[in-house]
C-alpha cells in the first residue's frame, strides 16, 4: 500500500506571484487552498516517507527525524533542490538522495552535503525496489538532466512527469506498454501556438494522454498563467483532466 501526496503544485514563481495583482493570485492571496508551493510530492509506503524533489525551504519541519527514508530527485533546477541547502546541515543521520547524474548539480551541495548521499545515481529506465513498490527512472525533456518516475505496486501504477515537454521517444515507448492509472504530468502554461522550450502547456500535455493509456491526468507544476486560464476555461477540459493541489492526496 502506498499514498500520494502533493506537497507543492506551483512552477518556479509559485502562485500567489511575488507583487502580481492578476486575478488568480488576488484570490491565491485571500484563500490558501488556491496557493501553490515548488513542485514537489511525497509517497508515503508503509510507515516510510520519501520525498519527491525538495524545492520547499521548510522541509526540516514537514520531515522531523527520522522520518524521512530517502528522497527521489527529479532534476537540479533551484525551485526542485533548495530545500536541501540546510536539510543536508542535520546530524547523525544519512539521506539518500535519488537523481540524475548531472556534474554541475545545484549550488555547493556536491561539495559540502553533509548528511545527504547523493552517490546512487539513476541511469535512464532503471528500476529499484522500496518496500512492496517497484520505482523506474524516465528521461524526460528539460534543459538540465531530468528524470520523471513510474511508480507500480502490485495493484496501481503511477507516473510523476515534470519538469518536461511532451516526452523523449524511448520514453514514449516504455510508457505505451503501461496502463497509468494516474498520471501527473507538468502543464505550466495556457495554451499556447508554440511549445515552450521547458514545461508543458494545456495542448501538449493533452497531446500526451492521447499518446498512452492513462486513466486520470493531473496537471502540476502550474504558473499563474495558467490558473487564470483555468478560472475562465478549466470546464472546457475532459473529465480525466484534473487539476492538482497542494495538499491533495492519492491513496
Amino acid at each position: 500500500m502506498f499514498s500520494f501526496t502533493f506537497l507543492g503544485t506551483g512552477d518556479s514563481a509559485q502562485v500567489p506571484v511575488y507583487n502580481c495583482s492578476c486575478a488568480a493570485c488576488t484570490r491565491a492571496r485571500a484563500q490558501v487552498s488556491f496557493r501553490r508551493r515548488p513542485s514537489s510530492a511525497m509517497l508515503t509506503i508503509d510507515d516510510k516517507k520519501w520525498l519527491i524533489d525538495s524545492g520547499r525551504t521548510d522541509l526540516r519541519e514537514l520531515f522531523p527525524p527520522p522520518s524521512l527514508a530517502g528522497i527521489l530527485q527529479t532534476h537540479y533546477h533551484a525551485d526542485h533542490a533548495q530545500g536541501l541547502l540546510t536539510l543536508r546541515w542535520g546530524l547523525g543521520i544519512t539521506i539518500p538522495v535519488w537523481g540524475p547524474e548531472d556534474p554541475v548539480g545545484f549550488a555547493d551541495l556536491y561539495k559540502h552535503p553533509g548528511i545527504l548521499d547523493f552517490s546512487a545515481t539513476w541511469q535512464p529506465f532503471e528500476t529499484r525496489q522500496i518496500a512492496s513498490l517497484r520505482i523506474t527512472a524516465v528521461p524526460l525533456n528539460h534543459s538540465r538532466p531530468c528524470f520523471g518516475y513510474v511508480i507500480q505496486s502490485p495493484d496501481k501504477t503511477l507516473a510523476y512527469l515534470t519538469d518536461t515537454v511532451g516526452l523523449p521517444t524511448a520514453t514514449q515507448q516504455f510508457l505505451s506498454q503501461l496502463v497509468l492509472d494516474d498520471c501527473i504530468v507538468d502543464c505550466s502554461f495556457a495554451p499556447r501556438a508554440q511549445p515552450h522550450r521547458n514545461h508543458n502547456d494545456v495542448n501538449t500535455a493533452l497531446a500526451m494522454y492521447a499518446s498512452l493509456s492513462i486513466r486520470r491526468l493531473f496537471f502540476t507544476h502550474i504558473g499563474h498563467e495558467l490558473d487564470n486560464w483555468l478560472m475562465q476555461h478549466g470546464h472546457t477540459l475532459p473529465d480525466y483532466v484534473h487539476i492538482a493541489q497542494d495538499n491533495m492526496v492519492l491513496n
